[in-house]
């Protein structure tokens, strides 16, 4: 154990290093929060398909309850129950499109993670960085519960309880508490708790921040505590579910999943759910009584209970759905948290955007009408009105706009494309648009077939808790 707890006040001191100009010290937020007594009893797993590379190595490094796919390196760090995804890497040779420019890859692209404590949290390497593309890394990184690191190199950084850095660069950063970034590229920011920040060049820029008396009775980080709030006490409640199939080696699926679908083995899935084709379901997901038309998915962390997706939903990392109706073709943003009640269920209509790290809690019946895009913090309908605009409304935003909490610049017309396009090459890579032709194949099709193997730690002396030094190739 000794040379474990050396790792760990290594990465604290780094990044702590890092964030020096910030006048940020890490150490006391963390106190306490590294489960050491944990450690042992979770095993790593790593997943082995035809259709992902396969080329990983583990030096000096703790791993316990994560899960990694695709070409990663894991030096000097320590992993919590995260989710290394490389399931989009690309290849050498393989062209990356960035303005009017195509730029070849010189190499496998890969998964680098070194001098990083990453606790609960996902990583997606959907790499967007000309200047990264064959190396996708997080370095003197530390990231909390829950919170998503998509697409987004980063060096130098602390990330808070459910917070999102999404398609952007971020060095020598703070990202606090149920914040949300999709910037390019930032550094040396201090972005405040309940931030929901899109801002891409001059082309737009979209800026909403929680208020803070409200959020916390939903999310709250005070460091050296675990977070707290509703929220957190919901995934809390649920854990124990996910505790049988970790436990077990062959957990068979206890609902029909049709053939041009994928339900992940570490999944929680409880009746009455209904899978339909093309339906993505991954790792961590919990479904009860849920419905899930054609083309919908469920991503990493989500939770999706007693309600109707009507199809082409996405429901990206870590949003949860409670008591509520989904018409097609409905986007809800990462982290987000609907929750109706059964005497006022929650509806959202079709061709309808949900932003990421939306609260939509409803005290009464809710109804965010078709083509709408919707953020912030909602609990009845007059909130609805002001967190929400008709997409057709909010395209025609050619300057400064703002309403509510939430400021707007630029165009409104771009901003909804973006996310228009964004979205489709979400349901794209998912294998949404399958058909019997064997055409679009996606992650729902490629998933299907996964064998799943363990590693272990060492169980005691000075090494416990830290793995042997791993090299995994074909």
């Amino acid at each position: 154990m000794k040379e474990l707890e050396k790792l760990f006040e290594r990465i604290i001191l780094r990044t702590s290093i890092n964030l020096r100009e910030l006048n940020i010290d890490v150490q006391p937020m963390l106190k306490e929060l590294l489960p050491y007594d944990k450690l042992m009893k979770f095993y790593a797993f790593y997943g082995i398909t035809s259709s992902h590379p396969l080329d990983m190595q583990f030096t000096h490094s703790c791993l316990s309850g994560s899960y990694f796919l695709g070409k990663c390196r894991v030096k000097n760090a320590v992993l919590y129950k995260s989710d290394i995804r490389g399931d989009e890497l690309k290849k050498k040779g393989d062209l990356f499109a960035f303005q009017d420019q195509k730029i070849p890859l010189t190499d496998d692209e890969g998964i680098v993670i070194e001098d990083s404590f990453l606790n609960k949290t996902l990583v997606h390497n959907y790499s967007h960085d000309p200047e990264t593309l064959e190396n996708f890394f997080i370095n003197d990184t530390i990231s909390l519960n829950y919170a998503n690191i998509h697409g987004s190199p980063t060096s130098g950084c602390f990330l808070g309880p459910f917070s999102t850095v999404d398609l952007t660069t971020v060095t020598d950063s703070v990202v606090g508490t149920f914040s949300y970034v999709q910037a390019g590229e930032i550094s040396h920011l201090n972005v405040a708790p309940g931030t929901v920040w899109v801002k891409k060049d001059d082309t737009f820029n979209f800026l909403y921040r929680y208020p803070m008396a409200q959020l916390n009775d939903f999310v709250y980080f005070s460091g050296g505590k675990p977070p707290q709030g509703q929220i957190v006490d919901f995934v809390e409640d649920r854990k124990e579910a996910f505790q049988m199939v970790f436990d077990k080696v062959n957990v068979p699926s206890s609902i029909p999943v049709p053939k041009s679908a994928s339900l992940d083995r570490y999944a929680v899935t409880k009746p009455e759910t209904h899978i339909g084709e093309n339906v993505l379901v991954s790792q961590r997901a919990f479904l009860q009584n849920a419905w899930l038309g054609q083309g919908a998915n469920a991503q990493e962390n989500c939770y999706i209970i007693n309600s109707k997706l009507e199809g082409n939903n996405v429901t990206a990392h870590g949003a949860k759905i409670i008591e509520a109706d989904l018409g097609k073709n409905v986007f809800v943003g990462f982290n987000s948290f609907l929750r109706g009640r059964p005497d006022c269920r929650l509806s959202i209509e079709k061709e309808s955007i949900i932003m990421p790290h939306t609260i939509i809690d409803a005290r009464e019946k809710i109804v965010v009408p078709a083509g709408y895009i919707a953020w912030g913090m909602i609990t009845n309908p007059k909130e609805l009105e002001a967190n929400s605009m008709a997409i057709v409304d909010f395209k025609n935003i050619n300057a400064h706009f703002s309403k509510g909490r939430m400021f707007f610049e630029g165009s409104g017309a771009a901003f909804v494309n973006a996310f228009r396009d964004r979205i489709h090459h979400i349901l794209e890579a998912n294998g949404a648009f399958y058909n019997a032709s064997g055409a679009n194949k996606g992650h729902a099709q490629n998933n299907q077939n996964i064998s799943f193997n363990t590693l272990q730690p060492y169980p005691q002396g000075r090494l416990q808790g830290l793995y042997p030094t791993l090299v995994i190739k074909p």
